[in-house]
C-alpha cells in the first residue's frame, strides 16, 4: 500500500479500475488504514506468541531454556515468513498484492472501525502531547519544477528520446528569458525611411522575413513593424512612397530584458503578437523576439531559416567547428553537446571577451573548460569567427536541453 506509485493509482482509479478506486480510498485516510492493518497484525503476533508458548509448557514442560528456544524459533519464523519476505514481496510488486487486498482490507476497516477509532483516540492525543500535526491534504506527493525534470529524466525506458528532451525544455522556460534567445540588435534586418523608395522596395524584395522592423534615422527612433504581404501590392504599381509605408505598419511591441520565456508565451497569447523588440532599462532597443524563437526552445529549431542564420556554424575536414561569433552559447551547446556557462554573456564573442579580459587578435587560442578555442577573425572589436577544437559531431536529438 505504501510503496504503490500514487500518480498511476490515480491514473488507474481515474480510468475505472474498481481495486485502484479502492486502494485509493484507503490511502487517504491512512491513520486508519494503518490501524486496521496493525491491529490485525498485532493481534496475529500476539496470539502466536500466547500459543507457541503454551505448546512448548505442555510438549516440553516448564524452563528457561524451553521457553527462551520456542520465543527464538518463532521470533524467526515471524521475521522470515510474516514480516520480511511478505513486505519485500508487497514493495516488489505494490498494485499486484494493494488492488486484492483493498478488497479485503475496505470491509475489515468497516467491521473494526469502532475499535479503530478508538485506539486513534490515544494517537491523536499522543501526536498532540508531542506537539506533532499530520499533514492532511496531499502537499507531501506535490512534484517541483526540479522534481519533475527528475521524473522525465527517469523514465528514459518509457519516453522516446525526443519527447524527453521536449518535455525537458518546457520544464526550463522559466529559467531562460528573452535575452537568451533573442536577435541581437545589430543583427535585426531593418528598413529606413530615410532612404530611397527604391532602395527600400529592393531591401523589401531580396528580404527572407515576414515582418521587418522601421525606424527612421536612428534605431532609437522605431516607426513600427513592416508586414511584406501587406506592401507587395503597393510595389508591383507606382504607388510605392514612403507615406505608404507609414500608413500599414504596425505598433511596435516592446517587452522588458530578462523576461522568462514562459512568460512572454503566455504574453505573445494574451497580445495576439508574434513578434516583440526587447529594451533595457533605458528603453534602448536590445534585440527582437518572435514567437518561433520560443517555440524553438521547446521542440527544436524549424528548417525554414533564411540563408544567413543557417551559415554560423560549420565542421572542418579536422573535425573542429568554425562558428561565428555572434552565435547564442545557448544554440552552440545544444548543436555540439557542450556546456559552456549560461550565466554570463549569451554569444560566443561576449564568452570569449569576458574569459580573456581583452579584445583579442586573430590567431589567439584559449580553452574554456577543455574545450580549446581559437580566434580565427576579428572585426570591429569583436571576435567575427572562432574555430572549436575538433569534436564528435552529435547525432540529431542527442544533445540535452541547455536551460
Amino acid at each position: 500500500m505504501m510503496a504503490i506509485n500514487r500518480y498511476r493509482l490515480k491514473h488507474q482509479a481515474e480510468q475505472g479500475f474498481r481495486g485502484a478506486r479502492l486502494t485509493l480510498a484507503l490511502l487517504s485516510q491512512t491513520d486508519k488504514l494503518l490501524g486496521v492493518i496493525l491491529l490485525g497484525n498485532n493481534l496475529v503476533n500476539t496470539g502466536a506468541a500466547t500459543l507457541s508458548t503454551l505448546i512448548a509448557i505442555r510438549l516440553f514442560g516448564q524452563g528457561e531454556i524451553i521457553l527462551f528456544a520456542a520465543t527464538s524459533l518463532l521470533t524467526f519464523f515471524i521475521l522470515v515468513f510474516s514480516e520480511v519476505t511478505p513486505k519485500v514481496i508487497g514493495a516488489s510488486y505494490p498494485e499486484r498484492i494493494a488492488y486484492p487486498a483493498s478488497f479485503v482490507l475496505t470491509p475489515l476497516l468497516r467491521l473494526a472501525y469502532p475499535l479503530v477509532w478508538f485506539v486513534n483516540l490515544f494517537v491523536q492525543g499522543l501526536l498532540k502531547l508531542l506537539r506533532i500535526k499530520p499533514r492532511q491534504d496531499e502537499g507531501g506527493n506535490m512534484l517541483g519544477l526540479e522534481e519533475l525534470r527528475t521524473v522525465v529524466l527517469e523514465s528514459a525506458k518509457l519516453l522516446p528520446r525526443e519527447h524527453r528532451r521536449i518535455l525537458l525544455n518546457i520544464l526550463g522556460l522559466e529559467s531562460i528569458t528573452v535575452d537568451d534567445v533573442m536577435t541581437p540588435r545589430n543583427q535585426i534586418e531593418t528598413i529606413d525611411l530615410a532612404d530611397e523608395p527604391e532602395k527600400i522596395s529592393r531591401q523589401i524584395a531580396t528580404s527572407h522575413h515576414t515582418r521587418l522592423l522601421v525606424y527612421e534615422d536612428s534605431l532609437d527612433r522605431i516607426t513600427g513593424i513592416l508586414h511584406v504581404r501587406r506592401i507587395l501590392h503597393a510595389m508591383a504599381s507606382d504607388e510605392f512612397t514612403h507615406e505608404a509605408v507609414r500608413e500599414i505598419l504596425q505598433e511596435p511591441y516592446f517587452v522588458p530584458a530578462g523576461t522568462p520565456l514562459f512568460k512572454q508565451l503566455r504574453q505573445f497569447q494574451e497580445n495576439q503578437k508574434r513578434l516583440a523588440l526587447v529594451v533595457d532599462e533605458y528603453g534602448e532597443l536590445q534585440g527582437l523576439v518572435t514567437m518561433e524563437d520560443l517555440l524553438e526552445e521547446m521542440v527544436g529549431e524549424f528548417t525554414t531559416q533564411a540563408p544567413a542564420q543557417t551559415g554560423w556554424l560549420r565542421q572542418m575536414e579536422d573535425g573542429s567547428w568554425l562558428v561565428e561569433g555572434s552565435a547564442l552559447v545557448r544554440h552552440v551547446n545544444r548543436k555540439l553537446g557542450l556546456d559552456f556557462p549560461l550565466d554570463g554573456p549569451k554569444t560566443l564573442n561576449g564568452l570569449l571577451l569576458e574569459y580573456l579580459e581583452d579584445i583579442p587578435e586573430a590567431g589567439v587560442s584559449v580553452k574554456i573548460g577543455n574545450i580549446p578555442i581559437e580566434i580565427v577573425q576579428t572585426q570591429d572589436r569583436a571576435v567575427k569567427v572562432a574555430r572549436i577544437g575538433a569534436l564528435a559531431a552529435p547525432a540529431a536529438g542527442d544533445a540535452g536541453p541547455y536551460p
